[in-house]
């Protein structure tokens, strides 16, 4: 059993928690989100691009399941693939950007324009990647079309407002977690695992995700869907904020009060990121 107090007097006068999934949590999310404040712009843009072709690898998937099965559930569960496809490419969605880089910044690693950059660059190049595929899905797969307009009109007019901002919330709040899962696991099965119950729960229930719901109201809109490009931006205006505000309120903000100390120690210098990653392991 670790001695607790023993711990304590190897760190000096922090007087930090020191449960070893703590100090495990904060020395891999400082570490991560550091690498990813400090990208060049190049890895910044190719990494976001693929982030939306990757992801389309699911919505291909969804689409195909939902109309062979008119199932949302099944449909949800296909989708699973395309967070599979940007866990093992490595590549990211802007959603994904929430927990890792605020921890490196808390603990004095990054700035707050650095953050700026990362998720302005992610989104724009998500949304760039995702329409590409969505074209190359149109131009494909004319049988598919009308699936894909019927789901983009259940995205762009849910039941009320209550409803639209519920399920972003929802989709923020779940892409983050999974996120935060896949990244606590070095097991393939498990990460694959995650990634399909987590589409089962994204697509399942229809939420609201900025990233994700984009290329399929691409796909409907280069398929003839009577849906304007002020459509999209009214929509997609409202999601993203709400989508912000479910990952980092519900899932960030909890997790950053839980190693607070630990990363404030890191910021003042009382402990470095040498020694927190010693700590850990």
């Amino acid at each position: 059993m670790v001695d607790q107090q023993a711990q304590r007097e190897r760190m000096g006068d922090t007087d930090l928690d020191i449960e070893e999934e703590l100090l495990g949590e904060a020395a891999f999310t400082v570490t991560e989100g550091t690498e990813r404040l400090n990208r060049t712009w190049i890895e910044l843009v190719v990494t976001g691009l693929f982030g939306g072709i990757d992801i389309g690898l699911g919505i291909l998937a969804m689409i195909l399941v939902k109309q062979a099965t008119d199932s949302d559930i099944l449909a949800g569960m296909a989708f699973g693939v395309g967070l599979l496809a940007l866990k093992m490419a490595h590549s990211e969605l802007f959603t994904e950007e929430f927990l890792l880089p605020i921890n490196a910044i808390v603990a004095g690693q990054g700035t707050w324009t650095q953050l700026f950059r990362l998720w302005s660059v992610t989104l724009v190049c998500n949304l760039a990647g995702g329409f590409v595929f969505a074209w190359l899905t149109v131009l494909a797969l004319p049988d598919y079309h009308d699936t894909l307009i019927d789901t983009a009109y259940g995205y762009l007019y849910p039941e009320s407002v209550g409803t639209m901002i519920g399920l972003s919330l929802l989709a923020g709040a779940t892409i983050t977690l999974s996120t935060r899962m896949q990244q606590g696991t070095s097991n393939d099965v498990v990460v694959a695992l995650i990634c399909m119950i987590s589409g089962l729960l994204v697509i399942g229930l229809g939420m609201l995700h900025g990233a994700l719901n984009a290329i399929v109201i691409f796909g409907a809109m280069l398929a003839g869907a009577s849906v304007t490009v002020g459509d999209f931006l009214s929509w997609f205006v409202v999601v993203i904020p709400l989508n912000m505000l479910g990952g980092l309120l519900i899932i960030t903000l909890p997790r950053l009060l839980r190693t607070r100390r630990i990363l404030s120690a890191v910021r003042r210098g009382d402990l470095s990121l040498e020694d927190l990653e010693k700590e850990a392991s």
